[in-house]
């Protein structure tokens, strides 16, 4: 249904998306993920048409976006992260405008009614726009990406400023709608991807650096050597027999499982088992072990780990700067 080939955007010297390609199946939901920068909206900007590639084609149901764009834009619905709304007209007055602008054949009243109730906005369909909650005002621009019932969906940020009512309300809808739409789905906020997607596309620095179901991802990134144990003792000694180990890397303690009882995740050098070690040096201190087991990555260490190559450092980082700023006697 899309198809991206060797798509690039180029600003002078400057590549804001370089060579990229992937496609997106009939009734698949893709999450598109990227941190600010790397090329995210650019390439969705090109697959909807609003700015062209400087090489490579986009795809939208067989058809160019370039070569025949108002063929190829009968079949998106997009949902920019702020929706292209007019903001002194009431709900009903700014979809009419829209059905009109897209030249739907579907009736129009029945049509518009059913988008306002699956939206859930019947209810403020005619009050002003500029009148409405941020939170109304993003489901009303949801509602114009699905007028004429496009078989592309495109949706930049769709759940800014709902609430987290509003938020599973949006996500159980998005996932109703990819059985019957090809759906993109950019989004800030990783849970939700994980959640509404069936595959994920990274790009980070105009480049795809991973494309795959969200299970893979965590399968093929994680390894044997990462480790959550939870021991009993003081967790400034623990750490320390940790961090003695042969072929430990880093040892994060990461919160108090009960009283007394500290988790800790561990990084061990590529290629070593650090378990049976790990058991013997806490045994021989009398420090029980409650649990040890390997340590998947989640959605957010995966994101870290494809766009800036470190799960930990980028915390690390912060912390150090609020110890200096503390030192200091706060922020001024």
């Amino acid at each position: 249904m899309i198809e991206v080939k060797n798509l690039s955007k180029h600003y002078g010297s400057k590549v804001a998306v370089d060579n990229i390609s992937f496609t997106v199946e009939e009734g698949e939901i893709l999450g598109f993920l990227g941190p600010n920068g790397a090329g995210k909206s650019t390439t969705m900007n090109m697959l909807t048409g609003y700015i062209s590639s400087t090489e490579g084609n986009a795809m939208i149901n067989g058809v160019d976006i370039l070569e025949n764009p108002i063929k190829a834009k009968a079949d998106i619905g997009y949902l920019p992260e702020k929706p292209p709304l007019y903001p002194d007209m009431t709900v009903s007055e700014y979809l009419k405008f829209v059905y009109n602008l897209k030249k739907c054949k579907l009736p129009m009243k029945s049509h518009l009614g059913e988008i306002c109730e699956l939206i859930k906005i019947t209810d403020v369909k005619d009050r002003l726009i500029r009148n409405l909650s941020k939170g109304y005002q993003q489901r009303v621009g949801f509602a114009q990406a699905l007028v004429g019932n496009p078989k592309v969906l495109i949706l930049d940020e769709p759940t800014v400023g709902l609430d987290p009512k509003q938020i599973i309300e949006i996500r159980t809808l998005i996932k109703r709608l990819g059985k019957n739409h090809t759906v993109i789905l950019s989004s800030h906020i990783l849970p939700e991807v994980q959640a509404v997607c069936d595959r994920i596309v990274v790009i980070n620095k105009g480049k795809i650096v991973a494309n795959d179901k969200t299970e893979n991802l965590a399968r093929n990134l994680s390894a044997d050597h990462r480790l959550i144990v939870q021991v009993e003792g003081s967790d400034s000694e623990v750490k320390k027999i940790l961090e003695g180990i042969s072929g430990m890397d880093r040892v994060v303690v990461t919160r108090e499982a009960e009283k007394g009882v500290f988790e800790y995740h561990l990084d061990a050098k590529e290629g070593v088992d650090v378990r049976r070690e790990v058991s013997k040096k806490l045994m021989a201190r009398n420090y029980p072990i409650l649990l040890m087991k390997s340590n998947e990555l989640t959605l957010e260490e995966i994101f870290l780990k494809l766009t800036t190559g470190d799960i930990y450092g980028q915390a690390d980082k912060f912390e150090k700067q609020m110890d200096k700023i503390e030192k200091r006697g706060g922020l001024n």
